[in-house]
């Protein structure tokens, strides 16, 4: 295999590497040895991943005699929950593991955010290793440090900062994901070029086809420029004080979209990510931030793979715009009835629109899903 390409996140004493390539797994333990001081480490997946990948990674790191000490949880957003997340830490300390062992996360989001959030919980911290299995993983949520669980106000309202001592992107692990969570993935990495990098856009234009299909040069380009464009914007603002709400373009639609299933699996998150920024694209337009040519740019750039950009087609709902903007209120922004949005004013050109009126987005949420 040619060597991985390194993204280095850029946090003085937490900065950490991100590893890009096709067959990292079989090099696991040399690459998690330097941060293990024992033999073992624990692992935590689901039952999918683990079916799928469970040998090959402990094959990795047997590689270096490190042992596995595994835990597979249910697949699906419902495991990011307070009962799974206790599940978890008992399971840690039933099995003795201490501050100097090292917790992996071998999956996709869900379990990255659960398995972070309880390596910081952990005797008040174990290090972690993110080797995240999905593509929107690889480009977004084991990058940054975030971590969180659900509850029923609402998603990711418990959660905490804390970051992964490294970060192993195997692209190979992508070519078991269904074509949906493919897709679901690239919603994400489109949402780079649309906040700040316009040249970004042109070539997924000509090469999202490529990206979702797995073509070996396009995909690792692509998880490259996307994990260059997080670990830039979170060197500058690690704890979302500032420019990292850029990040969550589209994010404040596409979470009341998800808190409309459940979590469930009807509505992904990249799912209700890709149409949130259609949303927030066409509120830009509203608000008269932005051309419509340049909205429908985006938009077609979100809908050749695939994506839903309209939310009265969106599957799952039903979809009611006063329960959607109802549900908006538990964002952890929301001040006197005005909601901060990501919106933008052109392509590549994202910004913080820190007061928008709930109840004109309420008034927009019904026009869109009013369309035919």
């Amino acid at each position: 295999m040619t060597d991985p390409r390194k993204v280095r996140v850029e946090l003085g004493a937490r900065a950490y590497d991100i590893l890009i390539g096709e067959g990292l797994l079989a090099q696991a333990g040399k690459l998690i040895v330097p941060f293990a001081k024992r033999q073992r480490v624990f692992v935590v997946s689901d039952e999918t991943v683990w079916g799928l990948h469970g040998e090959a990674l402990q094959a990795g790191l047997a590689n270096e005699q490190i042992e596995a000490v595994s835990l597979a949880a249910p697949a699906g957003e419902q495991t990011k929950s307070w009962a799974q997340l206790g599940s978890v830490l008992d399971w840690l300390l039933d099995n003795g593991a201490g501050r100097d062992d090292v917790l992996i996360a071998f999956g996709g989001g869900v379990v990255g955010d659960l398995t972070g959030l309880a390596a910081s919980l952990m005797k008040r911290g174990m290090s972690f290793v993110q080797i995240p299995t999905t593509l929107l993983a690889q480009v977004d949520s084991s990058v940054g440090g975030k971590t969180a669980v659900n509850t029923g106000h609402g998603k990711n309202l418990v959660g905490a900062f804390y970051q992964p001592r490294l970060v192993i992107a195997d692209t190979g692990l992508l070519k078991t994901l269904p074509e949906r969570e493919r897709r679901a993935g690239y919603a994400e990495i489109v949402k780079y070029g649309l906040i700040d990098d316009p040249e970004f856009i042109e070539w997924l234009e000509v090469n999202g086809a490529d990206v979702v299909a797995l073509q070996a040069d396009a995909i690792a380009k692509a998880v490259a420029v996307s994990c260059e464009a997080k670990a830039r914007i979170v060197a500058q603002d690690e704890r979302e004080g500032g420019i990292r709400a850029l990040l969550n373009l589209g994010h404040t639609f596409g979470h009341t979209l998800e808190a409309a299933n459940g979590y469930g699996s009807a509505l992904l998150h990249g799912e209700a990510v890709g149409t949130g920024m259609a949303l927030a694209l066409r509120y830009s337009v509203r608000a008269g931030l932005m051309n419509g040519q340049d909205a429908e740019r985006g938009c077609r750039v979100l809908a050749a793979s695939g994506l839903q950009t309209e939310l009265s087609k969106l599957d799952g709902g039903p979809y009611e715009a006063g329960d959607l903007a109802e549900a908006m209120k538990q964002d952890k922004k929301v001040r006197n009835g005005r909601v901060p949005l990501i919106l933008a004013r052109g392509l590549g050109k994202a910004f913080i629109y820190p007061e928008a009126d709930l109840a004109d987005v309420k008034l927009f949420l019904q026009e869109e899903l009013g369309k035919s």
